[in-house]
């Protein structure tokens, strides 16, 4: 059966080299769209384990204040770590972030002792506030609460807005793909013509075309493989010349691409195999 595959697929090259073409082309743009949702997805993690919520506290707190506020804070299932940062701190900060002008009228008494939170997800934030906000020793409780609802509202639609992109391209890939198996298939029409007339079996006459879409489907899956690992391989390296750049922040275990691959391989060998079956199915009720 594979030599008889093999012989098929020389004799009609032509024809094979469209088909894996067109798989390859189809599931490399699959392929990017899932790539970029992962990429959306990672970047979004990435920037939820950077907010912070900072409680500000009041000059004349006292430190069996301070620690009992720290104690509960860290006790929050949403707070990944709480810690204490002195006026000192805030002061060396403040003047690194501020222009020089704004940071020139700041000295350390001006500037308040802080507790900065890390939270599991940064839509809890707006809890942490509600019940420190007001307390004893808490000056103000401060986040970025409009950064948070934006950057969720981008993040949902970036992520719903890939994943419809990339079942899109696959039902195109899909149409696209059982097109050229059906037009290799109508050249060989006479071919499965006189297999009818000689007595051959439906299933018979199935089998060698659905293991001819099944090898066409795998090499252009590949070939697609090979691109969206090309494309991982370029966005990295740019991301690595430019840690400051949102492609930095979308970076992605080189084992998240391969599963990616994989799934592109398994589209493509579903794809070959069904589309020549049914391709195949329009000659046999002839």
């Amino acid at each position: 059966m594979s030599r008889e595959t093999a012989s098929n697929l020389w004799r009609n090259r032509l024809m094979t080299i469209a088909a894996i073409l067109t798989v390859a082309v189809s599931l490399s743009l699959v392929g990017a769209a899932l790539l970029l949702r992962q990429g959306v997805a990672h970047a979004t993690t990435k920037w939820q384990h950077g907010v912070n919520v900072l409680v500000f506290l009041d000059s004349n707190i006292t430190s069996t204040q301070q620690n009992s506020l720290q104690q509960e804070l860290t006790a929050l299932p949403y707070v990944r770590t709480c810690l204490y940062r002195s006026q000192q701190y805030d002061f060396n900060e403040a003047r690194h972030l501020l222009p020089p002008d704004e940071a020139q009228a700041l000295t350390v008494s001006t500037m308040p002792a802080s507790l900065r939170c890390v939270l599991q997800d940064p839509r809890q934030a707006q809890a942490v506030f509600d019940q420190f906000h007001g307390r004893p020793g808490v000056q103000a409780v401060s986040y970025p609460s409009q950064a948070v609802r934006n950057m969720e509202q981008v993040t949902k639609i970036l992520q719903w807005v890939f994943f419809v992109l990339a079942v899109i391209l696959l039902l195109s890939a899909s149409v696209l793909i059982l097109n050229t198996i059906r037009l290799a298939i109508f050249a060989r029409r006479r071919e499965v013509s006189v297999m009818k007339v000689v007595g051959a079996t439906n299933w018979f006459i199935r089998v060698p075309f659905m293991c001819e879409g099944l090898v066409q489907g795998v090499m252009g899956a590949v070939v697609a493989a090979l691109v969206v690992f090309g494309l991982h391989w370029l966005l990295d390296d740019l991301a690595s010349s430019n840690p400051n750049s949102v492609l930095f922040q979308m970076r992605m275990p080189v084992a998240e691409v391969v599963v990616t691959n994989l799934l592109v391989v398994l589209v493509g060998l579903v794809v070959g195999t069904v589309g020549s079956a049914f391709a195949i199915r329009r000659f046999l009720d002839a």
